[in-house]
């Protein structure tokens, strides 16, 4: 039985009721049962310490994707991401060879002055002996002479190996090569969503032209003097442009579909055999021209100092070694300044590049023009604007070279003019 007791107590200022209820204590009829208790460890801080890891990963920073993910979104990303690296060591060869250029156009300038200062030099101290020397004045100029010439050989023989303002212009064109490579990254992240092809594309051509234009001279460096003039080649080969499907080679496809349409593909055509028949023909021909000019000078100047420095060893033992001595340093200083302060090596450099270009250039066409999946190739008005301003002109005066080089074809003559109109 349950019992109360109620306590009323008054006073005269106010009245308080004071309440006390007795409740009776029940019995412990569930000795048996516990509530667990909540853990106050999140899952994977209870899981790394199970591990005995050290190191708590905050939840919140856990993705809850599969680690494995291979989502379209993952693979930009990571395509991103490469590319970004890609970028960084672009713009590292960028400054690299920019300063190298620099450096090996420096070497053209101090090396120039040197030889033709010591040649002039060792010639005037041959002069000086023939005139009125005896003794040991005689022996001093005409030893100080052949010393003189001698050294002017060999640095000549070093120079005409190396060619630094051929060297110089390599250097150039991979600063300008790779800046072109730079500007292309930051286009495709400018537009979002690259793919791996993208990544491996940009590789490709980051290491062919690594291997057109290397930084080291020992072991690496280009035959300054090869056998027969071959352009520069600083892109990737592609074989996968040999493997198109080819399957729709015969169908009809006289709407235009992706920009693209029969006469456009014709006028590619006749803009490739333009380039062929004018552009890089006539660049093969100069560019052998410019190499066996190079190679006489390469071999002259040192010869006429070597003879010069024979010549001073014997002035005056009679007239005509001193005529020797100065007439061959003289002519030696000459065709020296006129190979390299012409910079010969450069011009030929720049043809090859010239040459090359014009060879990317119908490769590229080429390539476009023999896949038969029009979907699959670039946008053909595009192209057709990147073409026309290559070669340095408007979309009119490329179809009216077009139209030119297929009359000229039918009537069997032979176009007057080149493709490029900018070189």
């Amino acid at each position: 039985m349950a019992s109360s007791t109620l306590r009323l107590s008054s006073s005269s200022c106010s009245r308080q009721i004071n309440a006390v209820i007795h409740v009776p204590r029940l019995p412990e009829v569930i000795p048996y049962f516990s509530i667990p208790k909540i853990p106050t460890t999140k899952p994977v801080e209870e899981l790394n310490l199970r591990d005995g890891f050290k190191r708590i990963v905050p939840v919140e920073k856990i993705s809850t994707a599969p680690i494995h993910d291979k989502s379209p979104n993952s693979d930009a990303t990571a395509a991103t991401t490469q590319l970004y690296a890609i970028l960084e060591a672009v713009a590292d060869r960028v400054e690299m060879h920019a300063n190298i250029g620099e450096q090996r156009e420096n070497w053209n300038t101090l090396l120039l002055n040197s030889v033709n200062m010591i040649t002039l030099t060792a010639a005037t101290m041959a002069g000086a002996a023939a005139i009125g020397g005896a003794g040991m004045p005689l022996l001093a100029l005409k030893l100080s002479s052949t010393l003189l010439y001698s050294a002017a050989t060999g640095m000549l023989l070093v120079m005409n190996k190396i060619q630094p303002s051929q060297l110089a212009e390599e250097q150039r064109n991979a600063t300008r090569l790779f800046k072109q490579i730079q500007t292309q990254i930051q286009t495709m992240l400018a537009l979002g969503s690259p793919s791996k092809e993208d990544v491996k594309s940009v590789m490709e051509k980051v290491l062919a032209v690594d291997k057109a234009y290397p930084l080291p001279l020992l072991g690496a460096m280009l035959d300054k003097f090869p056998a027969k003039f071959e352009p520069s080649v600083w892109w990737p080969s592609n074989q996968r442009l040999q493997k198109k499907n080819k399957s729709s080679q015969g169908k009809q496809r006289d709407e235009k579909k992706n920009g693209w349409s029969e006469e456009m593909e014709v006028e590619m055509r006749e803009i490739i055999e333009v380039v062929k028949r004018k552009d890089i023909e006539d660049y093969e021909r100069l560019g052998n021209l410019v190499l066996k000019i190079n190679k006489v000078l390469a071999i002259s100047g040192p010869l006429l100092t070597g003879i010069a420095a024979a010549g001073s060893a014997f002035v005056g033992n009679g007239s005509w070694t001193a005529v020797v001595a100065v007439a061959a340093g003289a002519l030696g200083s000459a065709v020296n300044a006129l190979e390299h302060g012409g910079q010969v090596g450069m011009v030929f450099e720049m043809y090859k590049n010239c040459a090359g270009f014009f060879q990317l250039l119908q490769e590229s066409i080429e390539s476009t023009l023999e896949e038969r999946d029009l979907e699959k190739r670039e946008n053909g008005e595009l192209f057709e604007m990147n073409v026309a301003l290559k070669l340095g002109r408007s979309l009119s005066q490329l179809r009216e070279l077009a139209r030119k080089s297929a009359s000229s074809r039918i009537d069997g003559t032979t176009i007057d003019e080149f493709a490029s109109k900018l070189f």
